[in-house]
């Protein structure tokens, strides 16, 4: 009886800390559209929560290595990042594809061996005048990483004043170009006005294809970005878009200015109440209020409590707790 008891508490500890063990894409699974809604393959809302590198030029480059994506994933408790590779300007893909390639497949492929989600983030603001770079990166992003669960195709960060037509026609032309080569990945399309006309998109959103969702970008202390901001991304998801926010920050829409805390509690009350998956903008050592790191803080993670900024102390308080 004592041989029987002892093998069932050691089967149970071992259940345990094989639950304990699972990933995040372990517990979710590819991600599809159902109902207007991102779900995992449970049928549910996985309501992922991570941080997003930087533009992969400047003082965010230094930031996109396999040991940064290690320590958000494991210190930070992100399930998922994103890999801002800038288009433009000097020094972004226009200029070096190849770097800028290898860059985001270091951080990818870092995500993948940790078990989390990213997203690769064609961060550009002028995506309708480059379209046939885009294609042809995603085409090799899509034959590189077809059928990787982990995998988030964001085929423009943030058209800005331009219409939806516009936006409609790039994304007509890149999502295909994925589809050849990757039939199922979840793709991420842009909105106007830096992904805040959601409710356009969503009165005229994009057919034909499955798994498409739309991103949302907010930024908390922003004067502009209150009550009407969040009214027009309710009649979104009312109309039932799928969205995911993968960009928003703890100050201004500069990047800088000040850091709410009450806004940001207010946001944030606002994204769990629609278990919106979010991505927080993000690693830096810039002298910017949504950076997240204090100059001169290592590039190979590690980071102290006293290298983090107010926002990256923030930042990582809250995934901590919401991503047990």
């Amino acid at each position: 009886m004592r041989r029987m008891m002892a093998l069932l508490l050691l089967l149970g500890f071992v259940l345990n800390t094989a639950a304990f063990a699972q990933t995040a894409v372990d517990k979710n699974g590819a991600l599809t559209i159902a109902g207007g809604k991102i779900v995992n393959k449970n049928g549910v809302p996985p309501q992922l929560r991570g941080i997003s590198l930087s533009w992969s030029l400047w003082a965010g480059q230094k930031y996109y290595n396999p040991a940064v994506v290690n320590w958000l994933a494991t210190d930070f408790k992100a399930t998922i990042i994103r890999a801002s590779m800038g288009v433009q300007p000097y020094g972004g893909y226009l200029q070096q594809p190849d770097l800028q390639k290898q860059l985001i497949v270091s951080v990818v492929d870092e995500a993948i061996k940790q078990g989390i989600y990213v997203l690769i983030d064609w961060h550009d603001h002028n995506g309708h005048l480059h379209i046939p770079q885009s294609k042809a990166f995603f085409a090799e992003m899509a034959k590189k990483y077809k059928g990787v669960p982990n995998v988030i195709y964001e085929i423009w960060n943030e058209p800005e004043r331009i219409s939806w037509d516009t936006v409609k026609n790039y994304a007509m032309q890149i999502i295909p170009e994925i589809r050849k080569y990757d039939p199922d990945n979840l793709i991420i399309v842009g909105s106007p006005k830096w992904d805040q006309d959601v409710d356009v998109a969503a009165a005229s959103p994009i057919k034909g294809f499955k798994n498409i969702a739309y991103s949302f970008h907010f930024y908390a202390t922003e004067p502009s970005h209150q009550d009407g901001l969040r009214a027009k991304a309710d009649k979104a998801i009312k109309m039932g878009l799928p969205l995911m926010v993968t960009e928003w920050g703890v100050g201004e829409a500069s990047g800088d200015g000040y850091f709410d805390m009450e806004k940001n509690k207010k946001w944030m009350a606002w994204v769990e109440q629609n278990k919106l998956s979010w991505v927080n903008w993000n690693v830096t050592d810039k002298r910017e209020t949504t950076a997240l790191l204090q100059a001169g803080a290592p590039a190979a993670g590690g980071w102290l409590i006293n290298q983090l900024t107010p926002a990256g102390f923030y930042i990582r308080e809250q995934l901590r707790l919401l991503n047990k």
